[in-house]
């Protein structure tokens, strides 16, 4: 088999895949949520600004990921991102996320494959999972699906929830 997709090397510190943040408002605060929340480091030598001022083009670092970053122009359509995270500790990280403007969508909750799961809305509408691995339990059964059982639950349902009203966020 081939492989398509680049392993390492990379470039200029970049993983294979990289999502790209077309913030509506300003891709400078979303800078500065991201290194308040996640402590992410911004790679200012390859912050651009566009002719209009606007940020064109800005990188920051969340563990060892990069994030893409730049102001949406006002005849773009809103485009927000969907992003996992892992995380060591989903609590301390959503609380910062709270602090910081973003609404919780999900509270910190028992996931499948021994992991938690919690997830916010930063202000620009861009949806976050926060992904905790738990310590191993011997013998357990990491192929549960629990969390989607025919009663819905919470974890579900705040997902559902938060999808249908994504549209109507300004």
């Amino acid at each position: 088999m081939t492989h398509l997709v680049a392993t390492p090397p990379r470039a200029n510190g970049h993983n294979s895949i990289n999502p790209f943040v077309f913030v509506k408002g300003s891709a400078s605060e979303f800078i500065e949520f991201l290194g308040a929340v996640f402590d992410a480091a911004e790679r200012t030598e390859v912050r651009t600004p566009d002719r209009d001022g606007t940020l064109i083009h800005a990188e920051v670092s969340i563990g060892n990921a990069t994030i893409l970053v730049c102001d949406s122009k006002p005849d773009w359509p809103p485009t927000p991102a969907f992003t996992q995270v892992y995380v060591t500790d989903a609590q301390a990280v959503l609380d910062r996320a709270g602090s910081c403007g973003a609404r919780i969508v999900t509270r910190l909750s028992p996931f499948y494959n021994e992991v938690k799961l919690a997830r916010f809305l930063d202000p620009w509408g861009n949806l976050w999972w926060l992904y905790e691995p738990e310590a191993e339990q011997p013998g357990a059964d990491v192929s549960s699906t629990s969390w989607h059982d025919a009663d819905p639950s919470y974890v579900y349902t705040s997902l559902m929830v938060v999808m249908m009203t994504l549209g109507n966020q300004g």
